[in-house]
């Protein structure tokens, strides 16, 4: 489980590629899932919170620049 600090450490690529690895990891978790073969169901549910945090920091980053843009314009 990925922690809001470490995430707040990595760049934007890292972070790109951290949210490509989870949401590959939930697909295999639901089909896993459909089969019958998970055994740990409670495994989805903390994919769904990592990939949660890696958007919200994405996000925060978003806004963060956009900020940063519109005070140098005004």
């Amino acid at each position: 489980m990925a922690k809001a600090k470490a995430l707040a450490d990595l760049g934007d690529t890292d972070l790109l590629e951290k949210l490509a690895d989870h949401k590959e990891e939930l697909f295999n978790l639901r089909f896993q899932f459909a089969t019958g073969q998970l055994e740990n169901s409670t495994a989805m549910k903390a994919v769904k919170k990592d990939i949660a945090r890696v958007l919200t920091e994405l996000r925060a980053r978003e806004i963060t620049d956009a900020e940063a843009l519109e005070s140098s314009d005004g």
